[in-house]
């Protein structure tokens, strides 16, 4: 889910053509969560072949990923998750029970004919294995395109390389975690269709992508990456529960007013939770496991062996796929 800033942040939207050739490190398990959680059928059934096994996450993958190589020259490379802080296991938990409710009302929806809110309450549903992500990653090597396994969280490792590595312009994510742990700039919204779905209200709302300067961001409001951190603790993030009744807009002032949660009026300080776990997750976003060991390059795709994969093995349209190719590898010859 990842903190929530939106109240706070002034939004600075970019055209994808401002984009146009730079190398992005893209949180890869986010960008498959949405895949598998959209692209599904009437009822809200994912994508499967005739083996039943889900393609909703390589169909979302390819054709994006395709696109915005075609059409942008964006030289993309996708960051896996590794091993999870301990302190998320309240949140892994918390999205188990989640995933179960939302699956309990879209069978009882379907029951009823009501297909509109089965497919809302579908896109709750998602479930990204190792088997998928696997998938994924051998697709994406096939393409030419880059992946690196990250120690503990993705949005870390993609920001550690948009930090460090001269040849990486951004982060891309749709949480705003990725500006916890010091990336630079991050892209939001990383999209061609221009629409995002809001299970809640069971529509789509438009969007466009959005570019976050860390610095600027920071400057504008006063204070620096660790009194983000702070703000984030109070609001609540995957490692803690927050404060309730403490919203991003509270907990700016609170952070402008005071400083470090330490600072801040007794009871705050005592509802923020005890210094350890405090520290803890100051540690997690400020110091967070990361690795040097990386490589941004794209190799010589192989285009045969996509094909194999995505329609002799996985039962997609041999002519769509065929395109698809054709428009990002074999026209532009980016590698």
């Amino acid at each position: 889910m990842g903190v929530v800033l939106t109240p706070i942040i002034t939004k600075e939207t970019v055209a994808l053509a401002a984009l146009d050739g730079q190398t992005l490190a893209v949180d890869g398990n986010g960008e498959l969560y949405q895949f598998l959680a959209l692209i599904r059928l009437r009822d809200g059934t994912p994508l499967r072949d005739s083996k039943g096994r889900t393609t909703s996450h390589l169909s979302g993958l390819f054709y994006r990923t395709t696109r915005l190589v075609a059409e942008h020259a964006l030289r993309l490379v996708f960051v896996f998750d590794g091993t999870p802080p301990a302190r998320k296991a309240r949140e892994i938990a918390e999205r188990r029970a989640t995933r179960q409710r939302y699956e309990e009302a879209r069978a009882a929806a379907v029951e009823r004919g009501d297909f509109a809110d089965a497919y809302s309450k579908a896109t709750m549903t998602s479930r990204l294995t190792g088997e998928m992500t696997a998938e994924a990653r051998e697709l994406l090597r096939l393409m030419g395109i880059p992946t690196v396994q990250a120690p503990s969280e993705a949005e870390a490792q993609a920001a550690h390389m948009a930090a460090t590595s001269p040849q990486v312009s951004a982060a891309a994510s749709k949480d705003y975690d990725a500006l916890l742990f010091g990336a630079p700039r991050l892209v939001r919204f990383l999209t061609i269709t221009g629409r995002e779905f809001l299970p809640s209200q069971g529509t789509f709302r438009p969007i466009v992508p959005e570019m976050i300067d860390l610095h600027r961001l920071l400057a504008s409001w006063g204070i620096a990456r660790e009194q983000l951190v702070d703000l984030a603790i109070l609001v609540g993030t995957d490692f803690n529960e927050g404060v309730h009744g403490i919203g991003p807009k509270k907990a700016l002032k609170l952070v402008q007013q005071h400083g470090r949660i330490e600072s801040m009026p007794d009871e705050i300080r005592t509802l923020a939770g005890d210094a350890d776990m405090i520290d803890e997750v100051r540690r997690i976003f400020l110091q967070p496991d990361v690795t040097d060991v990386f490589d941004v390059q794209p190799s010589e795709p192989d285009l045969d062996g996509v094909v194999r994969f995505l329609c002799e093995e996985r039962e997609f349209s041999r002519e769509r796929v065929d395109a698809a190719l054709e428009r990002a590898f074999r026209e532009r010859r980016l590698w």
